[in-house]
This record gives C-alpha cells, sequence and structure tokens, in this order.
C-alpha cells in the first residue's frame, strides 16, 4: 500500500503547533524549592510548587532546606533553584556576594511588611484606652499591668532567656526607661509561655504588655497592637549597639522590619523568566500570613493541605501573581481535585 506524499511546507505546518505545545508542556524544566522546617516556609513552598507545577508546566520537587545550608549550596551549586522565605538579615553578606558574583538574583518579597518585632497590647485595651498605642500611653496607665508576684509594680512579658531577642527586649526597655515608669521585665520561660499568657490574658480580657512578633500564628488569632515609641527607626543604632550584648548605651529606637525575600539562582532567572515573573508578583502582607498561620495551627495543617487552602479561599490574591493562562490551568487542577 502506498501512502501519499505530503509536501515538505505542509508537513511543516502541520508539525508547528505539535512542536509549540511540548515546548509549553515543558515549562521551566526540573525545578528544585528549598522547604524550609517552620510553618510560614514550608506553606510558601507547597504553594510555589503548586503553581509552577499545575500553571507553569514546571517539574516542581521540594527538597529539604534551612537558611545557612541552602544560601551556601545555591551558591557553591546552583541547587535548589528557589529559596521561597529567606530572612535575609541572617545571610545578608552571603547572598549579596553571590547576587555579585552572578550567581544568586532577589526574585520577588516574600512579606511585604519584613519580619515584624516590636511591643504589644491587645486590640481590646486600645478600643477602651486609644493611648495605650503609644508608649507614652502604656507609661501613664503603668498600673494597669499588675506584676503577678509583686503588686507594687507593672508587668512587661519579655522575650526568653537565651534568644536573640532577649538581648533586644532587654536593651529598649533600658532605652525607654520603662523600669522608671514602675515596669518590670518578665521572663516567660520559652516561646510557648511567651503565647500562653498572651491566650490567658485574651481568655480573661485582662491587660497584657510585652515583646512578640510577627508573622506568627499567635498574632494571626489574637488582635494585637504594636505600641509606637515614637522614635522611629535608627537601623544603624540598633544593628550596632541593641542587638549586641556588649551594649552600654542603648538609645529608643523602634525595631527595624527585617527583610523577607524569595532568592533563586542566577540559572533559573535565565532559564525561567515566566516563573521567574510569579516568583517577583507572589507577595504577603504579615496580618494575611499570621491569618494563615493561625489557620494551619488550628488545623494542624501541613504544608500541602494549607497551599490547598489558599488557593481554594483566596483566588482574588493569588491570581494577581499569575498569568491569565497559567489562572485557568491552576483552576483546572484545583477543580480536579
Amino acid at each position: 500500500m502506498h501512502l501519499p506524499r505530503i509536501a515538505p511546507w505542509l508537513l511543516a505546518v502541520v508539525t508547528l503547533p505539535l512542536s509549540v505545545n511540548a515546548q509549553a508542556e515543558q515549562g521551566c524544566g526540573h525545578v528544585t524549592i528549598a522547604d524550609m522546617n517552620w510553618n510560614s516556609a514550608t506553606f510558601i513552598a507547597h504553594l510555589d510548587q503548586f503553581i509552577l507545577q499545575q500553571g507553569y508546566g514546571c517539574d516542581a520537587e521540594l527538597v529539604p532546606g534551612d537558611s545557612i545550608p541552602t544560601t551556601t549550596s545555591m551558591i557553591e551549586k546552583s541547587e535548589p533553584d528557589i529559596a521561597p522565605e529567606m530572612w535575609s538579615n541572617t545571610m545578608r553578606e552571603a547572598l549579596d556576594k553571590g547576587v555579585k558574583e552572578g550567581r544568586l538574583r532577589y526574585a520577588g518579597v516574600t512579606l511585604s511588611d519584613g519580619g515584624e518585632e516590636g511591643f504589644w497590647v491587645p486590640a481590646y485595651m486600645v478600643d477602651k484606652e486609644p493611648s495605650l498605642k503609644t508608649l507614652a500611653g502604656v507609661k501613664a496607665n503603668a498600673r494597669l499591668f499588675q506584676h503577678p508576684e509583686d503588686p507594687d509594680k507593672s508587668a512587661m512579658m519579655g522575650c526568653p532567656a537565651g534568644w536573640t531577642c532577649q538581648i533586644t527586649s532587654e536593651h529598649l526597655f533600658d532605652a525607654l526607661n520603662l523600669g522608671d515608669a514602675g515596669f518590670e521585665l518578665v521572663d516567660p520561660g520559652s516561646g510557648a509561655g511567651l503565647a500562653a499568657s498572651i491566650a490567658k490574658a485574651y481568655e480573661r480580657q485582662e491587660p497584657w504588655f510585652g515583646y512578640y512578633w510577627a508573622p506568627t500564628a499567635v498574632l494571626g488569632k489574637y488582635e494585637m497592637v504594636k505600641v509606637d515609641f515614637g522614635t522611629g527607626v535608627d537601623a544603624e543604632h540598633y544593628k550596632a549597639c541593641i542587638t549586641q550584648a556588649d551594649c552600654l548605651d542603648p538609645k529608643p529606637t523602634m525595631y527595624p522590619p527585617s527583610p523577607v525575600d524569595t532568592v533563586v539562582t542566577e540559572r533559573f532567572a535565565a532559564r525561567a523568566p515566566d516563573a521567574l515573573a510569579y516568583l517577583s508578583k507572589r507577595s504577603f502582607t504579615n496580618p494575611q500570613m499570621n491569618r494563615m498561620l493561625a489557620w494551619m495551627e488550628e488545623n494542624q495543617a501541613d504544608g500541602e493541605i494549607a497551599a490547598e487552602h489558599f488557593l481554594a479561599d483566596n483566588e482574588s490574591l493569588w491570581r494577581q501573581w499569575v498569568t491569565p493562562a497559567a489562572l485557568q490551568r491552576i483552576k483546572q487542577a484545583l477543580a480536579a481535585r
């Protein structure tokens, strides 16, 4: 049996769409994403895996990660391709060197507010007495924050002993003259103890004043107001003195935000411009992440479950990060589950 001959130009027309489709399905090839061992990071890693895989056709794989070893591996071996939540100050020198040498790239801002630290009071207290959102107001109402063991003193909950924030909170306690206002810094004993003190105050609608940070499940579950010291931020003094155990003359300053970035290898950035565009737009505010972390804790959800919950409930947010074609593919993948 003889098959009819197909003209070469017609063969080209017939096969062109097939090659284009194959290329589209290929996406950005094999991609490795650092899955770091804290809730916000593992949530974002699984979210990136789902979006890159379902929306952009990438073969996305999660690999174990942590700040220092992941940064070192990305610089020396160009792997993993993506670190979704890098607290950049902890590795600033190495990261900047990697960027300068053309090995790494800051792809986007993971937390638009940055990592946030401060002294806080419950929102229900500010609702009753608005001046409590300022340090002057807290000092003027010091008697509200009665010390649990000494009725003649006021209590401020500090950072657990041995944590870096113990140094900063103690220096700022002194710099802000809180001792002169009648306060005593109370060691909560542990991170769990500090969180429990907020939960207990909320359950009883009692006064509370102390140190905490975001994003966290605690600040997603309990509405707190960060106290304004009225000083602005002196980032240089904070770094040179407030963070140093041997600082002898601490000056008042608000905590500067800690940059939290998405870092990728330059090799990945060069080969996957569409995926890179998504990563450059994918960002969360601290209230958004606080709520997500609270949901994970309440539902004992891992990163994979949290990512699918987020995608199902927050399309108005994440659709801004992806292309229209990727949006449709992601929605189809969610509907099929």
